[in-house]
């Protein structure tokens, strides 16, 4: 289970939220809703380890996550707003690597169909820099059809920059790890049409 208790964010001597606590458990989503500006990528960014809060600690099973180090490294995967993509390699390339440092086996079957899945299968082979915004999107969501084993994903802005198509193929994927019992938390300044167990919502702070 993952906990946050009682967090608090200030960033640039602003506080963009404090007094934050709740759960996630086996099975369920979360989606963490706000304007930009409003700290949802710090919270994600806190939420992996990524980003230390002004207050406050978050648990995976009850340890603070400070303390567990590469151990719970290993149980998440985190996405950025950003893809996390090499401009001079090439999709697959860039699969295979992401997956190795977290520790994901594959195979480079695995990695055409992943691929393939997200429409990138005559790209696969092609420097990620020729790539649009989209494709290079895609290209790092990819990751995620690889990391089924995987209890914990946490996606920042996933939906950004996706077509209809995209989008329709992050919500199944979403589903069904969510149905296998992982755990998924994504932000989102709008609704993208997928049912969360619960919504946290975020406000600019005055």
């Amino acid at each position: 289970m993952l906990e946050a208790a009682d967090l608090e964010c200030e960033r640039g001597g602003r506080r963009l939220f404090r007094g934050l606590s709740f759960t996630l458990g086996p099975g369920e989503l979360l989606r963490v809703a706000g304007p930009n500006g409003s700290g949802k990528t710090s919270l994600l960014r806190m939420l992996c380890g990524l980003l230390a809060p002004s207050r406050g600690e978050v648990r995976w099973g009850g340890t603070a996550i400070g303390r567990l180090r590469e151990d719970y490294s290993r149980q998440l995967v985190y996405l950025g707003h950003a893809p996390a993509v090499k401009d001079d390699l090439t999709p697959q390339e860039n699969l295979a690597i992401s997956s190795s440092l977290q520790g994901i086996s594959f195979t480079k079957k695995a990695i055409r169909e992943a691929l393939e899945r997200f429409g990138l299968g005559a790209k696969r082979e092609e420097p990620v820099r020729r790539l649009s915004q989209g494709q290079r999107r895609r290209s790092a969501l990819a990751r995620l059809c690889l990391a089924e084993s995987v209890p914990l994903w946490l996606l920042d802005e996933p939906f950004s920059a996706l077509d209809a198509a995209g989008v329709g193929l992050l919500r199944a994927l979403i589903d069904a790890h969510v149905r296998r019992g992982a755990m998924v938390a994504f932000t989102t300044h709008q609704d993208p049409g997928i049912e969360a167990a619960r919504v946290i919502e975020l406000g600019l702070a005055s």
